[in-house]
C-alpha cells in the first residue's frame, strides 16, 4: 500500500502495531515458545504513544483468565492486581433524581463480578499494559513507543510484509523542518495489527482484503472516563456499580460505570452507543450532566478529578467480527472487535486473540515459513478458544439493546443468558453507526446545563488533564475527503455533529470576517478516540497517526 522509497530497513521475523493488551499478550507468548523451543526469533512492537500505557484507556475490571494462561506466577512478577472484585450494583436511572436498583437476581449473568471460577479486578488497563511491556522486554520483545505505523508494506502479490513509521519533523506543508527523520520500513515475514478500536490500518486492512464480507457493519461506543481522588471515609476497594437509563434517552443507548481502585481512587464513565440519532446530542455533556445524579454524585463528592480521556469501543461483538487473516498478517484485538460487550470487558478477550495469533505464527516460522501466506491455521485455533465461544454466547447482546431498547433489549438479553446464552434468535444490526443519525430539525437543540467545576467540567479543563499534545506545525492528522462538506452538507442538515460529538473540542464551526461560517479543526487537542471517523454522516473525516509520540499521556488509566 506505500509507493517505493528509500528508506532505511529494518527485519524482524514478527512486526506487532500497537502496544496494548493483544499486541504485549502476542508479543510475551511468540517469545515464550522461542525460548522454550531454543529458537532464535526477532519480534519488534511499534507503539504511537510515548511511552506503552500511554494512550490505553479502559474502565477496567479485568477478567484474569488470558492472564494465568499467559503468566500463571503473576502474582509473583507483581502484575498491577492488588484489588479484586468485592461487591456489584445495577442500577436505572429513572430521571435526575430517581434511581431503581436491580436485584442481584435480576443482573445479566455476564455483568457478575463476584463469584464465578474467574477472578477479577478493579486496575488499571495503562498499568497492566506497562506491566506487561516490562515482560516482553524481559523475553527479547523490542518495543519502540513514539514510532507510529503510518502505511502497510506490500509485496508484489498483495501479501502484507511490514509496515512503514511516520515520518518525524514536517512542517504543516509536509516540508522537512530541522531534524527531519524519514521513517523506517520494519520487515517482517508476519504481521500483527493490534491497534485497538477503529485502527487506521486495521480499517484499510478490512477495505482492501474484504474481510468483513458477509458480516453485519461494525458498531462502535464511545468510552468517557474521568479518575478521582476521593476521601477515605467514601472509598470501598473493589465496589463495582453498573448503570443505564437518564440522561439518554430512547434515541441513545448506553451505560455508566464507577469502580472504586486502589489508592482511594474512584473510575467514572459513560459508554454511549455510537448508533444514537439525534445530532444535538454531546456524549461528554452528557457524561457531566449524568455525574450529578445522587448514585453517582455520593461517591465523588468531596474528591477531586484528576485524569480524564476518551476512546472509542469496538462493540459490535460476534455478528460484526471480519475475517481476522490476511496474507501476511492478522488483526488481533480491538483492531479486529473481539471486545465481549455483554460483560463489558475485552482485554481478556484481546490478549487470548494476541496469544492464538502468537501460536499460528510460531508454528508457522517452525515450519521455516518464509511468511507471506494466510494463516488459516489461526482461524482454527481461533474458533476452538474459550474467547470465541464467549462472543459467539453474547451475539445478540448489543443488537437487542439497539433494536428493542434498555428496557426490552435487557428483557431479551437476561432470558437469553438465563437459557445458557445463544439459545434464542441471534439478532442482527446491520445499519451502520454514521447512518442512524437523523437531521437536526426532527430534534429540539439540548441545552445543556453550565458545569459547576466541582462534578462538571468543560471540554479544555478536561483534556488539560488528558496530558495531550501535539507539535503544532506538522501535517493535521484529520483528513477531509471533502473540505466543502462540512459547512455545506453537515452545517445545515445536521447542525455539523462533529463540534458536540468529538469529546475534546478539535472540531469548531466559527465565522470569518465576512461573517461566513468556517470549519475549524484544532487537531492539537485529538486525544485519538477516532469518534470523528465512525460518526462523521458523509464519512468524510479520516482519522491517521500524527507524529509518533503525540496525542495523550495517560497516568493510571
Amino acid at each position: 500500500m506505500t509507493e517505493e522509497t528509500e528508506r532505511d530497513c529494518m527485519e524482524f521475523d514478527v512486526v506487532i502495531v500497537g502496544a496494548g493488551a493483544s499486541g504485549l499478550a502476542a508479543a510475551c507468548r511468540l517469545m515464550q515458545q522461542a525460548n522454550s523451543a531454543e529458537r532464535e526469533l526477532s519480534v519488534c512492537v511499534v507503539e504511537k504513544g510515548s511511552e506503552v500505557g500511554a494512550h490505553i484507556l479502559s474502565g477496567a475490571v479485568f477478567e484474569a483468565r488470558a492472564l494465568d494462561e499467559l503468566f500463571p506466577d503473576w502474582q509473583e512478577r507483581g502484575a498491577p492486581l492488588t484489588t479484586p472484585a468485592t461487591r456489584d450494583e445495577l442500577y436505572l436511572l429513572k430521571d435526575a433524581e430517581k434511581a431503581q436498583k436491580l436485584p442481584h437476581a435480576l443482573v445479566p449473568r455476564a455483568m457478575h463480578n463476584t463469584g464465578g471460577e474467574q477472578s477479577r479486578y478493579v486496575t488499571s488497563a495503562g498499568n497492566l499494559c506497562r506491566w506487561l511491556g516490562e515482560q516482553a522486554e524481559a523475553l527479547g520483545v523490542d518495543i519502540f513507543p513514539g514510532f507510529a505505523a503510518q502505511d502497510i508494506l506490500q509485496d508484489e502479490q498483495g501479501a502484507v510484509r511490514g509496515i512503514v513509521t511516520g515520518d518525524m519533523g514536517v512542517d504543516a506543508d509536509g516540508k522537512p523542518k530541522d531534524g527531519y527523520m524519514p521513517g523506517m520500513e520494519l520487515r517482517a515475514r508476519y504481521t500483527l495489527f493490534a491497534e485497538g478500536s477503529h485502527g487506521h490500518l486495521g480499517k484499510r486492512l478490512i477495505e482492501y482484503f474484504n474481510l468483513n464480507e458477509g458480516r453485519d457493519p461494525q458498531h462502535y461506543g464511545i468510552g468517557l472516563k474521568e479518575l478521582w481522588d476521593i476521601p477515605a471515609d467514601r472509598h470501598e476497594p473493589g465496589l463495582i456499580l453498573h448503570g443505564s437509563g437518564w440522561p439518554l434517552d430512547k434515541h441513545a443507548h448506553g451505560g455508566w460505570f464507577l469502580y472504586h481502585g486502589e489508592d482511594n481512587q474512584v473510575m467514572v464513565g459513560l459508554i454511549m452507543d455510537l448508533s444514537y440519532q439525534n445530532p444535538w446530542l454531546s456524549p461528554f455533556d452528557e457524561f457531566q450532566r449524568m455525574k450529578h445524579h445522587p448514585v453517582l454524585a455520593r461517591h465523588l463528592e468531596g474528591g477531586k478529578r484528576v485524569a480524564y480521556g476518551a476512546r472509542s469501543i469496538t462493540k459490535g461483538g460476534f455478528n460484526c467480527l471480519p475475517k481476522m487473516t490476511f496474507p501476511g498478517g492478522l488483526l488481533i484485538g480491538c483492531d479486529a472487535g473481539t471486545l465481549n460487550f455483554a460483560k463489558i470487558k475485552g482485554l481478556h478477550t484481546a490478549m487470548k486473540s494476541g496469544m492464538v495469533a502468537a501460536e499460528a505464527v510460531f508454528d508457522a516460522i517452525a515450519n521455516d515459513s518464509e511468511g507471506g501466506e494466510e494463516l488459516t491455521a489461526f482461524t482454527e485455533k481461533w474458533e476452538q478458544s474459550w474467547a470465541y465461544a464467549e462472543l459467539k454466547e453474547s451475539a445478540s447482546f448489543g443488537p437487542a439493546l439497539h433494536k428493542y431498547g434498555t428496557v426490552v433489549g435487557g428483557a431479551y438479553n437476561f432470558i437469553d443468558q438465563l437459557l445458557g446464552g445463544g439459545k434464542l434468535p441471534n439478532i442482527h444490526d446491520t445499519t451502520p453507526d454514521y447512518a442512524a443519525l437523523k437531521p437536526a430539525a426532527e430534534f429540539e437543540k439540548i441545552d445543556y446545563p453550565k458545569p459547576d467545576g466541582k462534578l462538571s467540567f468543560d471540554k479544555l479543563s478536561s483534556v488539560y488533564l488528558s496530558n495531550t499534545n501535539h507539535e503544532e506545525n506538522q501535517p493535521c492528522h484529520l483528513k477531509l475527503s471533502d473540505p466543502a462538506v462540512p459547512i455545506r452538507d453537515n452545517l445545515p442538515e445536521y447542525a455539523e455533529p462533529a463540534t458536540r460529538y468529538c469529546p475534546a473540542g478539535v472540531y469548531e464551526v466559527v465565522e470569518d470576517d465576512d461573517g461566513q461560517p468556517q470549519f475549524r479543526i484544532n487537531f492539537q487537542n485529538c486525544v485519538h478516540c477516532k469518534t470523528c471517523d465512525i460518526k462523521d454522516p458523509a464519512q468524510n473525516i479520516t482519522w491517521v497517526a500524527p507524529e509518533g509520540g503525540g496525542g495523550p499521556n495517560y497516568p493510571n488509566m
